[in-house]
């Protein structure tokens, strides 16, 4: 995350993409969610062109 997601905001998130890094507007999976910058995340939705739905990731282990 690279910008602030929750509700009535968008966020930025930069996404691995073709051998480079891409911006991506970043909405949260569930509307009530607040994802600060620094998280990493899981993308879980997209809707081109630019809009992905994110939750926090959390890995196992």
């Amino acid at each position: 995350m690279t910008g602030r997601v929750g509700p009535g905001l968008v966020g930025e998130i930069m996404v691995s993409v073709r051998g480079g890094v891409e911006a991506f507007y970043a909405h949260p999976q569930r509307p009530d969610e607040e994802i600060e910058p620094g998280v990493q995340v899981l993308i879980v939705d997209f809707q081109p062109p630019r809009t992905a739905y994110v939750e926090r990731w959390s890995a196992l282990g």
